[in-house]
């Protein structure tokens, strides 16, 4: 196995390790692969970019920790596109939640850090929102 599919893996690992907590109410999964130094999020439910660590970790915990479940999710269309330290992660994400029916695009962009890779930014996206009944929603994330 070459170098580029031991870096996929690893950030598909990374990624799936952390939305299987995040499904079971623990938000742990994230707040471990996200970057304390830098970070970045976007949201099709949040109005303006959340620029820091503490910022998306206060609004985790508030929203979603021990709120959000699902028994099963489908993580689709995985991407990894590498250079040097750093890695972007493309995957369509749908699940039936105790929130929201999610359809997203995900957009993760990892960076090394020592050696550790992190989500420096993380978007994500609505799949074709103009398809979605927002009504249907108990509360958006």
């Amino acid at each position: 196995m070459n170098k580029e599919n031991n870096l996929e893996e690893k950030i598909i690992s990374l990624e799936k390790g952390a939305l299987d907590k995040w499904f079971k109410g623990d938000t742990s999964g994230y707040l471990d692969i996200w970057s304390k130094n830098q970070f970045s999020y976007f949201d099709g439910a949040v109005e303006h970019r959340v620029d820091t660590y503490n910022d998306i970790k206060e609004m985790v915990l508030k929203n979603v920790e021990g709120k959000l479940f699902a028994d099963t999710y489908n993580f689709e269309s995985p991407r990894v596109q590498a250079v040097a330290d750093m890695a972007v992660l493309t995957y369509q994400l749908y699940a039936k939640t105790s929130l929201i029916d999610m359809q997203y695009n995900c957009i993760e962009v990892y960076q090394l850090e020592a050696d550790e890779w992190k989500v420096i930014h993380s978007t994500w996206s609505f799949i074709r929102p103009m398809d979605m009944d927002f009504n249907q929603a108990k509360e958006i994330v």
